[in-house]
């Protein structure tokens, strides 16, 4: 019995890679997770998430955590549809954390599931890693196709072109014509 409930524990704990990776975004060129929404994950609030790194600034130097402009907020905000400042949501601008800074959230958060949590989101940056190689990879493949058939489409395109060029014909003249001789007119 003990052993089904342990069992239940952990199932409850377990979070979806899908699910972390909907909670990473790109911003200033990085992979960043937000305050709350690892807040969210590792199950605590996001003034106790701030609070433990406040107590450890020195370990999130800015390559691992950088606090967003109001810019970015307004820009998220759009995109998510988060709450107003004035309506119980975030006072603070919110802290964005790298891949690193993730990491070293372990080691300030020591709870059994902040753990686990991390050894998922760990797992979501490596798969995200992975699709962003894969299709680099991908896109070198296009680009040699490219290069490789150009010249044999260059000949199909140019024959088009050719079948597409009007013929040269005479100019048909604007208005209307007589085809009639003039009638020889002279001046006084």
């Amino acid at each position: 019995m003990a052993d089904q409930k342990e069992k239940a524990k952990i199932q409850k704990y377990l979070i979806s890679v899908s699910r972390i990776e909907q909670k990473i975004y790109l911003i200033r060129g990085q992979k960043v997770m937000l305050d709350a929404d690892l807040a969210d994950l590792y199950g605590v609030e996001t003034k106790v998430l701030k609070r433990a790194v406040n107590r450890n600034r020195e370990r999130f130097p800015e390559d691992f955590m950088f606090s967003l402009n109001n810019q970015e907020v307004i820009r998220l905000r759009c995109q998510n549809g988060t709450s107003k400042t004035g309506r119980g949501g975030s006072r603070y601008l919110p802290y964005a954390f790298t891949e690193q800074g993730v990491a070293m959230l372990s080691g300030v958060l020591t709870s059994p599931r902040a753990i686990k949590v991390n050894i998922e989101i760990m797992r979501a940056f490596v798969r995200l890693r992975r699709i962003l190689a894969s299709h680099a990879e991908l896109a070198r493949k296009i680009e040699e196709l490219e290069k490789k058939y150009d010249s044999q489409f260059k000949v199909v395109f140019e024959a088009i072109r050719q079948l597409m060029a009007p013929t040269e014909k005479e100019p048909k003249k604007i208005g209307f014509q007589l085809k009639e001789k003039r009638a020889a007119y002279g001046r006084r």
